[in-house]
């Protein structure tokens, strides 16, 4: 497995929609394993394919360490509708407020290619969403209202770094 550089938003393979994946290899089984490396390395909740410069249907997704893999997915049924906050790791250093179906269901294909339903709410049907988003290429961006609302948030790196400084030091 290796790493893989995350595109972010300008590079136009994240605007590009994504061609279905038909070959249900090995090469896959290597993407597959080098996605869920790269997407827990960011850190990230899930990664698309076309993130990593692969313009394929295929995503990944863990949430409450669950690995939910999606090929070819497909929304077949939402309700609800929910505001969220947002980000995206190829749209580094921000976060905005959007509107998503509270519940959702995706007809897709598992890592092996055989057809799957995953019925999601909560933080893993914001999930699914934003990465069929990409698949698509759509960006959570495109669904704000407006880009002044975006708000800059600080890497979870240089957040952890504070936390720890504050932290008083341990009494031998």
């Amino acid at each position: 497995m290796a790493l893989r550089p995350i595109l972010v938003v300008g590079n136009p393979v994240l605007r590009q929609k994504a061609k279905r994946v038909s070959q249900f290899d090995r090469n896959l089984q290597r993407l597959i394993g080098d996605m869920i490396e790269t997407m827990r390395a960011a850190p990230g909740v899930g990664l698309a394919g076309p993130q990593i410069g692969v313009p394929l249907r295929l995503a990944v997704i863990e949430v409450d360490e669950t690995i939910t893999i999606i090929i070819n997915p497909e929304i077949v049924k939402r309700s609800g509708e929910v505001e969220l906050d947002e980000g995206c790791l190829s749209v580094p250093g921000f976060w905005g407020k959007l509107h998503r179906s509270e519940k959702v269901t995706v007809k897709a294909r598992n890592r092996d290619g055989r057809e799957v339903r995953v019925s999601a709410d909560g933080l893993l049907a914001q999930a699914l969403q934003h990465e069929i988003d990409h698949l698509d290429g759509m960006l959570y961006i495109d669904r704000m209202p407006s880009l002044d609302d975006l708000q800059r948030s600080e890497p979870v790196r240089k957040r952890e770094a504070d936390a720890r400084r504050q932290e008083p030091e341990p009494v031998e």
